[in-house]
């Protein structure tokens, strides 16, 4: 179940709680003429009362209600929010028949699982695809991590470095941007990624030349002996399949709500730790394991864009159709 506001300019209320109130879909309709004081337009010293409309909403009918709110009169309409409701108890029989509704969310389902809402998939990317200082700051830290466990064959500190990395909020960004064709978020998710990645392998390059200077190189490294990093810059058809299975778990996890920090572990297992190879390989003038790492690093977030862009198509055409299926069912 969903809980949604809506700011409605007054002269839009009427048409907007008519169109919600023949919505069989929409339940606990609330309106509150002259609730809000909307935001002032330019010359204007202040805004126009506002009314504020509140109503529930099952999950299975949260997509078409929501394109039908945008489509109503977007220029006007004001900030639309939805919450997540954890329990509604005690409905009963209140909003009709049982069986009338079971087989409504039925249709609306697949076996049991419903479309994602697409409005909250897109905000929640939109949300975390911030590329403030904070974004680059974990992926060097992560970096530095990783060389860390390169160093001494460490895969705790390894699998540390994966939870740090951020990266997988902009690989998410530009797949769904790619999806969606928004170039901007494709170039903001790109030159995110670009630049993050370039600042993380110089500053593990420089601290990897202190470490070598200072004599502190662990003696099994030195020696050639990483079997903890081999994988790392040694890109081959597993990796090209932990990528694809990678992005379609990032996808899926993110649609259906179930995303957490394990996914972002799983996500980031040939990217970070390739990223920390590469500036510890160029340090130690080990040329080939750095050019292993840079083309584990370019596949993987290759793959994870493309894998993610034709998850989310891949999905969105598949309830697109059942969603076709259904309402020819209900006819």
């Amino acid at each position: 179940m969903l809980h949604v506001r809506v700011a409605s300019p007054a002269g839009l209320t009427p048409r907007l709680a008519e169109a919600l109130l023949t919505d069989p879909d929409v339940l606990n309709l609330v309106l509150l003429p002259g609730a809000l004081q909307l935001p002032a337009r330019p010359g204007e010293t202040a805004g126009p009362a506002g009314d504020l409309i509140q109503f529930d909403l099952p999950v299975a009918a949260a997509n078409p209600v929501l394109a039908r709110l945008r489509d109503l009169n977007a220029d006007q309409l004001g900030p639309i929010t939805v919450d997540a409701v954890d329990a509604a108890i005690g409905t009963g029989d209140f909003y009709g028949s049982r069986r009338t509704r079971s087989r409504r969310a039925a249709r609306a389902s697949y076996h049991g699982d419903t479309a994602p809402v697409w409005d909250l998939v897109d905000s929640k990317i939109a949300a975390a695809s911030v590329y403030a200082p904070s974004f680059y700051a974990l992926l060097v830290l992560a970096a530095l991590i990783g060389a860390v466990g390169i160093l001494t064959n460490s895969t705790i500190l390894i699998v540390g470095a994966m939870v740090v990395g951020p990266e997988y909020n902009a690989i998410i960004a530009v797949a769904l941007g790619a999806d969606r064709r928004d170039g901007t978020a494709i170039r903001r998710g790109l030159v995110a990624l670009a630049g993050g990645f370039g600042v993380a392998i110089v500053i593990t390059l420089l601290f990897s030349l202190i470490i070598r200077a200072s004599g502190h190189v662990p003696e099994p490294f030195r020696l050639g002996l990483r079997p903890a990093s081999s994988f790392i810059h040694s890109p081959d058809l597993f990796s090209v399949i932990v990528a694809v299975l990678a992005g379609l778990v990032g996808v899926v996890s993110l649609t259906e709500a179930r995303a957490g920090a394990l996914i972002g572990v799983f996500i980031s297992v040939t990217t970070i730790p390739a990223a920390a190879d590469i500036g510890l390989s160029v340090a130690f003038g080990n040329w080939a394991d750095a050019g292993g790492s840079a083309g584990q690093l370019l596949l993987n977030v290759a793959l994870l864009i493309v894998v993610g862009a034709l998850a989310f198509r891949g999905q969105r055409l598949f309830w697109a159709a059942r969603q076709r299926r259904a309402a020819s069912a209900s006819r």
